[in-house]
């Protein structure tokens, strides 16, 4: 069988006395959208930045494509293949929206030399930029205005079509559609659709169980750091997922290393 395309396993991540992450597992398969559900505060988010090298975990491993890797830095889970859309959206103000989404991927011109003098071919990331949107389906009134003078839900749309324009294997979606108005936010799962379609594993952080009934194949349920649940979505109700979340309900899952059943 093909190895997951990307595969956590046993993964701890704790900030002083709060343990964010015990011993969680999880598997992302190329073509499937796999939804992380939880309250606040259940290590979604940790989760999510340990794999984009954010954090780093206390234990555990991270693999990708069968092979298991260190990432030490976001810079090196974007060589990986594992593009990310944080709640915070990751993007730089001071900066135009052209700027945002070649940010650390410039083109340069003038060939070595100038790739050492750091000569960016402007012209080519802005023809390349506003090619991108429009396949996205992404209107931005000016690709030359700073990101800081957009409204949120731009904000959010350039965030979204970085990590789709670039995410080629593994796309990270931390609650995506959350400052998004009814229209875009259906864009948003459009965008979820087609990189499933592409071939790319999509993991997505929401609170919205409509979306993970419209897109998702699999559901994966945190509770206070640990994983509780992993259901197929086609095999259950909104009602079952939120008893998974609260902890009204659990699924049959085998305990961690090192916890057998109780005596």
């Amino acid at each position: 069988m093909t190895a997951p395309a990307l595969e956590v396993r046993d993964l701890s991540k704790a900030f002083r006395a709060v343990q964010a992450l015990d011993r969680v597992s999880l598997e992302l398969h190329r073509g499937r959208v796999t939804a992380l559900l939880g309250d606040n505060g259940a290590g979604k988010s940790t989760l999510v930045k340990c794999i984009a090298g954010i954090y780093q975990p206390d234990s555990g491993t991270i693999s990708i494509d069968g092979a298991e890797h260190r990432i030490p830095s976001p810079d090196v889970a974007r060589s990986l293949g594992v593009e990310s859309v944080h709640q915070n959206l990751s993007l730089i103000d001071t900066l135009n929206v052209t700027e945002n989404l070649f940010l650390n991927r410039e083109y340069t011109r003038g060939g070595w030399l100038g790739s050492r003098m750091g000569l960016l071919n402007k012209k080519r990331m802005h023809d390349e930029c506003r090619r991108t949107l429009a396949r996205l389906e992404i209107t931005i009134p000016s690709l030359r205005r700073p990101v800081g003078q957009l409204s949120g839900g731009q904000r959010q749309a350039i965030a979204i079509g970085r990590a789709v324009a670039w995410g080629q294997r593994i796309v990270l979606l931390d609650e995506p559609a959350a400052a998004l108005g009814v229209e875009q936010a259906r864009r948003v799962l459009d965008l979820i659709r087609g990189l499933r379609e592409s071939n790319v594993a999509v993991l997505l952080i929401t609170h919205n169980m409509d979306r993970v009934t419209a897109v998702c194949d699999t559901a994966v349920v945190l509770r206070r750091g640990r994983k509780t649940a992993e259901v197929d979505v086609g095999e259950v109700t909104h009602n079952d997922l939120v008893a998974f979340i609260t902890g009204a309900r659990t699924s049959a899952l085998p305990p961690p290393p090192g916890e057998g059943p109780s005596p």
